[in-house]
């Protein structure tokens, strides 16, 4: 036997890169057979494929987004609006009204208000329908069914860690 006989003849040049193409094009045809059953199997993955320039399921969602999910689905919602009674006080019923008086506690549909006066707390007394109409279109009906307002807090003319209970000793002036 002569060596020619038994000499194979490499490709080279563009036959070794088509060689090449033609082999790696092999085994990506495995690979995507195996790629289109999993997207075959998930509708979600089969509609957009792996990568894509639109929005996408596994996409980050904005936070706002994902809190109103999580809100509404361990049933949230009531004490959540509660909280933005309190909360958003200023937006939810203006500057002028939240100017005057500071919500205090809000339990099972009653709100109670501070007012900075006795005057602003007859005011807001006479406005407790208004009041109350507010935040049923801001907030949601049945939030807030009901209104207290109480006036400013009395001094308190109790000085020092020792106190009387009732009226106390009068001998102190004289």
């Amino acid at each position: 036997m002569s060596d020619d006989e038994l000499s194979f003849e490499e490709p080279a040049g563009p036959e070794l890169a088509r060689a090449a193409l033609e082999a790696a094009r092999g085994r990506n045809s495995s690979k995507s057979k195996k790629r289109r059953s999993v997207l075959s199997t998930n509708p979600q993955l089969r509609r957009s494929g792996y990568t894509s320039a639109g929005p996408d399921p596994r996409d980050p969602q904005p936070f706002g987004r994902l809190l109103r999910r999580l809100v509404s689905e361990r049933g949230w919602e009531k004490p959540a609006a509660e909280g933005q009674v309190i909360g958003n006080w200023d937006k939810v019923v203006g500057p002028d009204i939240a100017a005057h008086c500071t919500p205090v506690s809000l339990r099972d549909g009653m709100l109670t208000l501070q007012a900075e006066s006795t005057a602003w707390a007859t005011q807001l007394r006479l406005l407790t329908p208004k009041i109350l109409g507010i935040l049923a279109k801001e907030i949601g009906s049945g939030v807030v069914t009901k209104l207290a307002v109480h006036g400013p807090a009395a001094p308190s003319w109790k000085k020092g860690p020792r106190t009387v209970r009732g009226r106390g000793p009068r001998d102190t002036y004289g």
